[in-house]
């Protein structure tokens, strides 16, 4: 079964929607099987209201600049039609749905969650994957080796696109090391070749030098730094077999 997932961000004239604040800018980016399909919607939007000076100075979108566009009642069939049935991915999903929800309110519409088959706060993913640590679309770009040096102001349509980059780079699956060695079943006589101790009987080891031993102990060390707990590799019976050079 295709799965179809559509990453959204948007931008507001200020930080709260119960104050009256509004959408000016929407940018989702869809993603089918994990793979960017190339569809985007991209809605620029006339907040018929002026615009804090703190949100301007974020993704620099000016009331005389958003004059002619449209307002979001002309918008709002092309944007549901767009996430309906789509698990949608949203960095501190709270505040974009809180400014959607108001957005589709005023037009007596359902509300947002209701268009998607699911929210995925991305944010709160990142907490539960790195506590303690920073998760600003920012800090994860620079956590996961996203390009995000043409960011110099927020963009809807931009930040969706570095989200997609960080979403599939944090959910690859590949927190573990724990690795699954089987040998052939041997040509004559069918015997089972598994090797039940480290290392495999057809494994050729290279041990490492002294100075390559200590290099890579000066890495983990510098990860048990940043991570404030020892490295995953340090912790494996097979990571401490090799460090030591067994």
């Amino acid at each position: 079964m295709t799965a179809r997932q559509i990453v959204l961000d948007t931008e507001t004239t200020g930080l709260s929607a119960e104050d009256g604040h509004r959408v000016i800018e929407i940018g989702c980016v869809e993603l089918i099987d994990r793979r960017p399909s190339g569809r985007t919607l991209h809605l620029y939007l006339n907040p018929e209201r002026d615009i804090d000076e703190g949100a301007l100075a974020v993704h620099g979108l000016s009331r005389e600049r958003l004059r002619d566009e449209p307002v979001f009642a002309q918008v709002a069939e092309r944007l549901v039609d767009f996430v309906a049935g789509a698990e949608v991915l949203i960095h501190n999903a709270s505040f974009d749905i809180g400014f959607l929800d108001a957005e589709l309110g005023r037009l007596g519409m359902r509300a947002f969650r209701e268009w998607a088959a699911s929210v995925v706060d991305t944010l709160a993913l990142a907490r539960q994957m790195h506590p303690g640590r920073r998760n600003s679309l920012d800090a994860l770009c620079e956590r996961y080796g996203v390009a995000n040096s043409h960011r110099t102001l927020h963009g809807a349509l931009l930040d969706a696109q570095l989200l997609a980059d960080v979403y599939l780079a944090m959910t690859r699956g590949q927190d573990s090391l724990e690795i699954a060695l089987t040998a052939p079943a041997a040509q004559s006589g069918g015997g089972d070749a598994m090797a039940d101790d480290w290392p495999p009987k057809l494994l050729r080891v290279v041990a490492a030098n002294v100075d390559e031993i200590a290099a890579h102990e000066e890495i983990l060390a510098a990860i048990a730094r940043e991570s404030k707990k020892p490295a995953l590799w340090s912790d494996s019976a097979q990571g401490a077999a090799l460090t030591a050079g067994a």
